[in-house]
């Protein structure tokens, strides 16, 4: 981008000067447009009117072949419009220009309001004019040179009365006393009281007020001559303001505020409505950050209008924007902007197979901004529910409930999701049959699909549990001894320096609920766990000490945090690149060095890919952003300002906001959460008051924090024009060890949130919409804190997933299902002793 040419008071009109400010920056390009798609200078308005009729937003390109003059370029000058006889684009002479004030002089001799009327009287008059750059290019074989003519201006301007000031000094403040001045001149030199100043008035105030022996080289007719910028012989108020270079700016009640909406995807464009004589540059700013100085990836180029554009929108991009003229920050008008989403449609399951009496549930989930609505067919039919115990809709159409099957029931049952902007189904097939005639599709459900989705993995002291929840059956244990596939050493070895030998986990991820990877602190590797087979079939040797792991799905590999010791004095940051493809898999080191922790975004149905990591350096008041791809540092965000150590982040894709928790130096007061914008990497500030660990829905619609000091859950909520907002706080009994998100089963899109205690028996559901609580007490005590060493909860609690209604829950020697739909203990399983590893492997 190149410089922003910021507006000088000291710049004579009739001229092109400007300072540079420095960050400031301007467009490449001349045009409103992308030098990839031309279009004539008259298209412009054209585009910014449809812009402003439907929202300020441009989405001109989402139909390229509709008219052809948006496939001619004309040139500068001329605009593109189409014959009526013909039919056919033709270029012709512009009718007029946007009205803006930026004065040059032209080849010809003449001043110009603008750029675009240089080249508009040079296709009128179909000679070559061009814009000349010289400061004195009005002065030339005159001896008024421009110091001169400046001069006499300033002595016009001294002899007026000056105004009182109230308050301190302001540029704005300093043009309303300017104008005032200006406009006491203009009133004494119009002696008709007509409005207009001709040559006889300057001649005779001159006379008058002795103004000839000044021994100035110009004279008042001067005023007329370089000032007259229409050439209709006398100055009007509004060329007297910009000939003593008066600043007027407007703003219509009615254009304080904007809302736009526009599609994922498309282009944006926000049109600043501030209008007004020499309006400086258009200064846009989001979350207090100035955008005009940074050279952003998705938001680059400001318009010879001012006006902002964003190049492809997505869900970060909503929220406010506000415009101000620069130097002029009292006067602004806020954008808010609205980023809307097509639904995106996931089915649960994708084939049943069922016995004639008993029941059947098809789920269906659906993200879009707006929520999308939900309806159900049968066969390509509207489906009617026939009685509400046989055939029921349920939480606003994500459920469908057959009481009854019958052999009638077989068929295709379609989902479809409707929202303002896109449409999208998928299909849950049902097969109602006798168990003695199982079909292909029966013997698939009910073979396979059971045998390895749908299972809890849990890693304890004596190896490998894999637990399905509905019938809380344990469908394989891997014993400690048990081989690892071709290398035949034992799982947990001995001599792992403990005795008697027991298993020592630490961390696991799902990868493509293909393989899970397992971390094995002690013996400094992890495991990968075949889900399809059940049996580790690989080790994977680390750094010392790995504790933490993230999968990175966007790029399909694992990050892994290793400590080198127990006293975490040599960290590192490794990488395991496509971890699920091929037999064996290596970790590679990255550079990072004092590595204290690392956040990866997660994805859901509507992001599916991220980009970027961030890092923490032990004891560094900053975080790293990464680019997950190259591994290398992108920049650093620092936060010294606010002396933050990072202990842990968050983050939502509406609206892009990241939540730091900060480090602890005392137990008086913990320090607040600290905001940070992801379309500019830039600190917003402290998230109010809020303290603690930040924990986002799957959706990015709610951020939960449990309150450390007060004992109450904050919860957050962001808008779909990107506003946070405190929603309510939910007083919570217990100290909260960990927390997971579970689909609401009355409501659509709505969410409860499941809390387990670091020190208590108790657990606690809330659910987000209604602030409702309900506290399951005496799941027995958890692991001490001391005896879990590898940093994160010391009791997890990990949902079955989408559409699964169960949770998993370790005590100290034992593990609870929990059925969150009835918000009650399902079952307990004993002897499994620090199962605080708990990974869940779904079928979707």
């Amino acid at each position: 981008m190149g410089s922003l040419c910021v507006w000088a008071v000291a710049a004579l009109l009739g001229t092109s000067g400007c300072w540079l400010a420095e960050g400031l920056k301007t467009s490449r390009r001349g045009s409103v447009h992308s030098a990839t798609m031309p279009r004539s200078s008259s298209q412009e308005p054209n585009a910014m009117e449809k812009g402003k009729a439907d929202g300020n937003i441009d989405q001109s390109l989402s139909d390229p072949d509709g008219d052809p003059c948006r496939r001619t370029y004309c040139g500068r000058g001329r605009q593109c419009v189409l014959m009526a006889d013909t039919g056919r684009a033709e270029c012709v002479c512009q009718e007029k220009c946007r009205p803006s004030f930026v004065p040059v002089c032209g080849s010809d001799g003449r001043f110009y309001e603008n750029h675009c009327e240089v080249y508009r009287t040079a296709c009128l008059e179909r000679r070559r004019i061009y814009v000349v750059h010289s400061k004195d290019c009005f002065f030339k074989g005159n001896a008024c040179t421009m110091s001169e003519y400046n001069r006499l201006k300033s002595m016009l301007l001294d002899m007026q009365p000056k105004v009182l000031k109230n308050g301190g000094q302001s540029q704005q403040r300093d043009m309303e006393e300017k104008r005032a001045r200006v406009d006491t001149m203009f009133k004494y030199l119009d002696v008709d009281q007509d409005g207009r100043l001709v040559s006889g008035e300057l001649e005779k105030i001159s006379m008058k007020e002795h103004l000839e022996d000044s021994l100035l080289e110009c004279t008042m007719q001067d005023l007329l001559r370089y000032d007259d910028y229409n050439n209709d012989r006398h100055l009007s108020l509004h060329e007297f303001y910009t000939a003593f270079q008066v600043v007027q700016l407007s703003l219509a009640e009615d254009q304080w505020i904007s809302v736009s909406t526009v599609t994922v995807g498309l282009s944006a464009v926000l049109t600043c409505a501030i209008q007004g004589t020499l309006r400086p540059p258009i200064i846009w700013k989001r979350n207090g950050i100035i955008l005009n100085f940074l050279d952003l990836e998705d938001i680059n180029d400001f318009g010879d209008d001012g006006s902002l554009y964003i190049t492809k929108v997505t869900t970060i991009h909503m929220g406010n924007y506000s415009c101000h003229a620069y130097g002029y920050e009292d006067l602004y008008q806020t954008h808010v902007l609205q980023v809307n989403v097509p639904p995106v449609i996931l089915v649960y399951p994708e084939t049943q197979a069922q016995e004639p009496g008993v029941s059947a549930n098809l789920h269906c989930h659906a993200d879009g901004i707006p929520n999308p609505k939900l309806l159900w067919l049968k066969n390509g039919m509207d489906l009617l529910p026939r009685s509400s115990t046989q055939l029921a809709l349920i939480a606003n159409g994500s459920e469908l409930f057959i009481g009854s099957v019958r052999y009638e029931d077989t068929g295709a049952y379609t989902c479809i999701a409707k929202n303002e902007v896109g449409v999208d189904e998928d299909i849950s097939s049902l097969f109602v049959e006798d168990s003695a005639k199982k079909t292909l599709a029966n013997i698939l459900w009910r073979e396979e699909g059971l045998s390895v989705g749908n299972m809890f993995y849990v890693f304890s002291d004596e190896g490998i549990t894999v637990l399905q929840p509905s019938e809380c059956e344990i469908r394989k244990h891997m014993q400690r001894a048990e081989r690892i596939v071709a290398t035949y050493e034992e799982m947990c070895p001995k001599g792992e320096g403990v005795s008697p030998q027991h298993c020592v986990w630490s961390s696991a991820v799902n990868v493509r609920d293909k393989y899970i990877y397992v971390t094995q602190p002690l013996l400094s590797r992890l495991l990968v766990v075949d889900v399809q087979t059940q049996k580790v079939v690989q080790a994977v040797t680390t750094d010392s000490f790995p504790v933490k792991m993230l999968y990175d799905k966007s790029h399909d590999q694992v990050w892994v945090l290793t400590w080198g010791d127990m006293d975490r004095t040599h960290p590192t940051l490794q990488v395991i690149p496509q971890a699920s493809v091929g037999e064996v898999h290596h970790a590679i080191r990255t550079t990072f060095q004092r590595v204290s922790d690392f956040f990866i975004p997660p994805t859901n149905l509507i992001i599916t890919h991220v980009r970027f990591a961030f890092v923490f350096l032990k004891n560094e008041p900053a975080v790293h952003k990464i680019d997950l791809e190259t591994f290398h540092r992108v920049k650093t965000i620092s936060l010294k300002n606010y002396s933050c150590i990072p202990v842990s982040m968050a983050y939502t894709h509406l609206s892009g906001f990241y939540f730091v928790q900060c480090e602890s130096k005392s137990h008086l007061k913990a320090p607040p959460q600290l905001l940070i914008d992801s379309v500019t990497d830039a600190v917003i500030g402290p998230n109010l008051n809020i303290t603690g660990q930040a924990f986002v829905s799957p959706d990015g619609r709610y951020i939960v924090t449990p309150d450390p000091q007060s004992s109450k859950l904050i919860v957050q909520t962001v808008s779909f024009q990107g506003e946070l907002g405190l929603n309510q706080e939910v007083d919570e009994p217990i100290a909260v060890s960990d927390l997971a998100f579970q689909p609401s089963f009355t409501e659509s899109n709505q969410h409860v949130v499941v809390a387990t205690s670091s020190s208590g028996t108790d657990l606690l559901f809330a659910d987000l919409s209604s602030g409702h609580t309900e506290v399951l007490r005496s799941l027995k005590e958890p692991l001490a804190p001391q005896a879990w060493p590898w940093g994160g909860p010391n009791r997890v609690v990990v949902s079955s997933g989408l559409f699964g209604q169960y949770l998993v829950t370790p005590s100290a020697e034992s593990l609870f299902v929990l059925n969150g739909k009835q918000r009650t203990p399902h079952c307990e399983v004993s002897d499994i002793k620090r199962g605080n590893t708990v990974v869940w492997v779904g079928e979707v």
